[in-house]
């Protein structure tokens, strides 16, 4: 596969803060993606929900589906309800052509709360939640491997593998052969991490990589406001490579020097009615043109 570039949907419309970008149509956001030189979109709630629709859609386009998120309930539901809904999803990604599964634990998540500090009131697995989400995981790893998919675990601020250290425990108590990685450069940034130095720890778990950027100033705020995530975000807090505080070029000598194959999707939730997705999709790319020359 290579290298392949997408971006996410999330900065013309936001599905979590449904008033960011109500105005952006689908068509709009797609036909802009691949104005700015993207070839790989993830997915939306405005993007139709039938396979030949939306390949109709995205085709004509030069577009193709590079993931899609999955919201597990593993701590907190019964495996089988995550499972079922599970089952739903990847099918359509199959259909989709897609090979991997971008799965975040949302059971005692605290990033859709509109009114929590996102890092004063951060949650904490227990050990009987480890258990459940490895073991749960896991099944999930092999029900994706039915389809000859993967699922790359999004760690996420608000959720309990966060940090680095819940990071490396949920790689070191999980099947590698079933359970992969998602690499998100703004979440580690915006957490206190290193990325550098998680990417080299987990490099053979990582399938999927997300470039997203922080403005420093704007995660100051959130931090002294105890502000949630979701402040943080219409704040302003995410924005797209090149335009925040993390410098993408020696991260992107360890995922040179590492040969990765998969999608890097740019990601940058923001209000687009301050910063404008098509522009920004723009520079974004532009601006990993130059670093990566891809």
């Amino acid at each position: 596969m290579s290298i392949k570039l997408a971006i996410a949907p999330i900065a013309w419309t936001n599905d979590d803060l449904p008033e960011l970008g109500k105005e952006n149509t689908f068509e709009q956001c797609i036909s802009e993606m691949a104005l700015a030189g993207f070839t790989g979109t993830e997915i939306g709630n405005k993007y139709p929900k039938d396979p030949e629709v939306l390949k109709s859609y995205l085709a004509p386009r030069g577009l193709s589906v590079a993931s899609a998120w999955f919201s597990a309930l593993l701590t907190t539901k019964p495996y089988e309800e995550t499972k079922e809904a599970f089952i739903k999803h990847r099918d359509f990604l199959h259909a989709m052509g897609a090979k991997v599964i971008v799965v975040s634990e949302q059971g005692h998540s605290i990033q859709g709360q509109m009114d929590t500090p996102v890092f004063k009131e951060k949650p904490i697995f227990s050990e009987e939640d480890w258990k459940l989400l490895t073991t749960g995981l896991e099944k999930l790893g092999e029900v994706a491997a039915e389809k000859d998919m993967k699922i790359v675990y999004h760690h996420h601020m608000g959720t309990g593998v966060q940090t680095t250290a819940e990071i490396d425990r949920l790689m070191k108590e999980t099947d590698p052969n079933k359970v992969s990685l998602l690499f998100d450069t703004g979440h580690l940034v915006f957490s206190g991490e290193n990325p550098i130095e998680v990417y080299r720890a987990h490099k053979d778990r990582i399938f999927h990589i997300h470039f997203k950027d922080i403005r420093e100033a704007k995660m100051a705020e959130v931090k002294e406001n105890e502000s949630s995530f979701l402040t943080g975000v219409k704040e302003g807090v995410f924005t797209v490579p090149g335009d925040g505080m993390i410098d993408f070029a020696p991260i992107w000598e360890e995922i040179e020097k590492d040969h990765y194959s998969g999608w890097i999707v740019v990601e940058a939730e923001q209000d687009p009615a301050k910063a404008n997705p098509f522009i920004y999709a723009q520079n974004a790319r532009n601006y990993i043109r130059d670093i990566t020359k891809l």
